[in-house]
Parts: structure tokens; sequence; C-alpha cells
């Protein structure tokens, strides 16, 4: 005689509680390799995370909420994992915000290229950040530090409980902040080469207004910002894991 399989209600709200958790940290927050990839690949990547943290799932009992408490607990759950998320969204557009710097400084924007992540114009400097920036991400193993993230807030605020007070959100005004800070460090260097360059240019049409050196100002960017890449790319990496642990410490500072 052919048996119904029932599925306990404590279990499916633990499921959509974590899902919920987890897929607005995939979906909602920038993360530049995941930017434009298919929304089956991001599903996939959201239940594959939620079934990885199954022995942590929470038990909520579904029958003891109603229509609007059920709602209003996702919607909390989607807004602690866009707080996850937020500081991996900070420390991979740390190189993204230098490249765009050097990258319109140096008039590369005028040799554009679609961008296969976003399928939209970008300059070829933007596009080798992100392939960068997720080379690094991953190198340095910050994509284990967010999984016990994940695993450490069903522990530290049960379904329902986060609320985002105004210290956490100074906290990521701070981060936004550094993240700034930190792009426009290792843009300088190439901003400081611009400077000299365009100041001889100047001088130099000053001196002799019969040469026509505009023609041959953005090649000599263009140059000038690829030694200048080739001479300063060690100190990348270095500059990349400072952050990343500043990000993780502040990760980890709203989780204990």
């Amino acid at each position: 005689m052919p048996t119904d399989l029932a599925l306990p209600t404590t279990l499916l709200g633990g499921f959509l509680s974590v899902m919920a958790r987890v897929s607005a940290a995939v979906v909602f927050v920038p993360v530049p390799f995941l930017r434009g990839t298919w929304s089956l690949v991001r599903l996939l990547l959201s239940l594959a995370t939620t079934m990885a943290l199954f022995p942590l799932w929470p038990e909520v009992a579904l029958e003891t909420y109603s229509v609007s408490g059920i709602v209003a607990m996702l919607f909390s759950e989607a807004v602690l994992g866009i707080a996850i998320g937020l500081p991996v969204a900070f420390l991979t557009e740390v190189i993204l915000f230098a490249m765009q710097i050097m990258g319109l400084q140096a008039g590369y924007s005028f040799a554009s290229m679609v961008d296969p992540a976003t399928q939209a114009d970008s300059n070829i400097l933007v596009i080798w950040g992100q392939v960068l920036s997720a080379l690094l991400f991953f190198a340095f193993g910050f994509h284990r530090d967010i999984l016990l993230a994940f695993g450490q807030s069903l522990q530290i605020y049960p379904p329902g409980s986060f609320l985002l007070t105004e210290a956490l959100s100074s906290r990521f005004i701070s981060m936004a902040g550094m993240a700034i800070h930190t792009g426009v460090r290792l843009a300088l260097p190439s901003i400081a080469l611009l400077l000299v360059i365009d100041i001889a240019i100047a001088l130099m049409g000053r001196v002799n207004a019969q040469l026509q050196l505009i023609t041959l100002a953005f090649s000599i960017k263009m140059l000038a910002v690829l030694l200048c890449l080739t001479w300063t790319l060690a100190m990348f990496p270095r500059i990349f894991r400072q952050f990343g642990h500043y990000s993780i410490e502040n990760l980890w500072a709203f989780l204990r």
C-alpha cells in the first residue's frame, strides 16, 4: 500500500530560513564573479550552500507563524544575508574601483569592449580587475570565512531575530569608506605618473605651440599605466589581503 511522504514543518521552516539568508547574499549583493551569471547558477549555488549547512538548520515551527509572521521572518533573514555578503562586495570592489580610476584617467574608456559578465561596454582594466579580484578572493581562502560566517550566524541569530541597528549601519559605512580609501591607494602611483605626464605635455606645448602633442597623449598615458601596473602589481595581493582581513574582522564583530 503506497504511503505519503510527510515533510516535517520544522524541517521545511529551517530550510526556508537558511535559504532566504543564503540566497539574499548570492542574489542581491553585487559580487563581481557572480555578475551576469544565469539565474540557474545563482539558484544552484544558494541551494548547495544551504544543503551544506544542513547540520546547523534551526527548527522553525511554521504552524506557529501567521502569513505576515513568515514574511517578516524571511525578510529578516534576507537582511542578515545581505549584511554577511556586503563585506565580500566591498572586498571585491576595491580592485575594480582602482582600475576604473586608472582606466578613466589613461583613456582606456575610449577603447572599451563588451564585458562578458554584465554585457555592457567596459574598459579592459576593469575586466582584468574582475578576474584578479576573484582569483585573490579564492586564493586567500576568504570563501571559507564566508561559509563559516553563515554557520556562525545560524547559532547567533535565530530565524527572524536579526535587526539592522544604527551601530551596524555605521560599521558598513565605515567599511565602504575604507574600500574607497584602499582603491585610491592602489591607483595612486598611476595617478601621480599620469599627472606628471600631463604637466610635461602642457609645458612642452607652452614652449612650442607647433608641437601637436595632444594626438600622442592617450598613447603615452596608456603605455605609462601599463608600465606602472607592471611595477606595482606585486603590492596588489598584499593590500587586498589586508583589506580582506579588515572586512572579515568586521564581519565577525557583529556575529559574536
